[in-house]
């Protein structure tokens, strides 16, 4: 219930933040707001021995959203451990759905861009679902949503994670470096012997997790991955039954629902309408962005559903009818946080015109997902 209770809430004030990123940089402060994100930090060590020197919008998007990935690793883990998807009856369901929720967005984002093979470096963008968004509108709706159907959506979105961790890693990394590389698997292993030793002490895996962020981070591989390998090395259980693994995760929860998440949002919701034009909405890549959110992301999940339980092949969320699990299918085209994260990756170093688009698919897709799948399920009622 804390779980659902912070990603409601977080849900509400990420929206409230991307909000706040269009007004202000479609005001007045708009060059307030583009200093805002290219205000320079620097972390250094001696002389030249380690420096580190960004912009603040990338110290959000490496080091805050590692964080955030961190987050994730923990609930992977415990979910496959302990919790929904322990078992294979258990997860036959929302793996396959978020699986079809991946490959059909992408599909049609592909089919729309394939005259353009700079827009098709952006294939995941709509494969991707916000957990925080998409959480936050079931808890709203209420007794509307079956609890069977907040667990499934739970479920796919933690596993549309994951498949989005494994296509950042081998999609959308930089010209490697052996030596950060052997730098990062060392601090890996280490965190492997903590764990097979049985070390309880999550500190011990956070300075090790840093080591590693910072060897990812130079390697070429996107530093946020560091995250989710430290958080499976965290130990679920320790002989007396208490979990570090758990007591991370809720303590992490609404550091990253009321901080890192607004944050990200706000340093990368920001686009200038000026100059939009209908024209503009209906260019391949933000359509591609927003077919693929709106109307990929629901015959994808929706349809893998359907077509596993009409199988026998798994059993449909209890006390849900079809229209209800088809409306909470919708709700998983909201994309926005990783959606612009994997943008990001994706058309780095492309020039502003990528990333506007990107930010007005994004923004245009989620909104349309999310203002249907709410109507779908304010009315979808009956038995399944």
């Amino acid at each position: 219930m804390r779980f659902f209770a912070s990603e409601s809430a977080g849900g509400i004030v990420l929206a409230m933040a991307a909000v706040l990123a269009l007004v202000v940089s479609n005001s007045t402060l708009g060059g307030w707001y583009q200093s805002f994100l290219t205000f320079p930090g620097e972390v250094r060590i001696g002389a030249e021995t380690l420096v580190l020197a960004k912009p603040l919008i990338l110290w959000v998007n490496d080091l805050w959203m590692a964080v955030f990935f961190f987050l994730v690793g923990l609930e992977i883990k415990r979910e496959f451990v302990e919790g929904e998807l322990a078992s294979r009856a258990q997860a036959v369901l929302p793996a396959a759905a978020a699986l079809g929720g991946m490959v059909v967005p992408a599909l049609l984002y592909a089919a729309i861009n394939a005259g353009d093979p700079v827009a098709l470096r952006g294939w995941a963008i709509p494969a991707a679902t916000d957990i925080a968004f998409a959480i936050g509108i079931v808890m709203l709706l209420g007794s509307r949503v079956p609890a069977s159907l907040k667990v499934f959506l739970t479920a796919v979105a933690i596993i549309d994670d994951l498949g989005a961790i494994v296509v950042i890693a081998l999609f959308y990394t930089h010209q490697l470096s052996g030596t950060m590389l052997l730098g990062a698997g060392l601090a890996g292993l280490l965190l492997a012997v903590l764990n097979r030793q049985k070390v309880m002490r999550a500190d011990l895996y956070i300075v090790v997790g840093l080591v590693m962020w910072l060897c990812v981070l130079k390697s070429g591989v996107h530093a946020t991955l560091a995250g989710v390998v430290t958080a499976l090395a965290i130990p679920l259980r320790d002989e007396h039954g208490d979990s570090p693994l758990e007591a991370l995760e809720h303590g992490l929860h609404p550091w990253v629902a009321f901080l890192v998440l607004p944050m990200f949002a706000f340093a990368n919701a920001g686009v200038s309408l000026a100059g939009v034009s209908l024209q503009t909405l209906l260019s391949p890549l933000p359509l591609g962005i927003a077919v693929g959110l709106v109307a990929g992301k629901a015959i994808g999940v929706f349809g893998t559903s359907w077509l596993l339980v009409r199988l026998g092949w798994a059993a449909p969320p209890g006390g849900a009818s079809w229209m209800q699990l088809f409306g909470v299918c919708v709700l998983c085209g909201i994309g926005f946080t990783m959606s612009l994260f994997i943008g990001g990756l994706a058309f780095d170093g492309q020039g502003p015109l990528y990333e506007t688009q990107l930010k007005l698919g994004v923004l245009g897709g989620s909104i349309v997902a999310g203002v249907l799948g709410t109507m779908i399920l304010w009315r979808g009622r009956g038995k399944a």
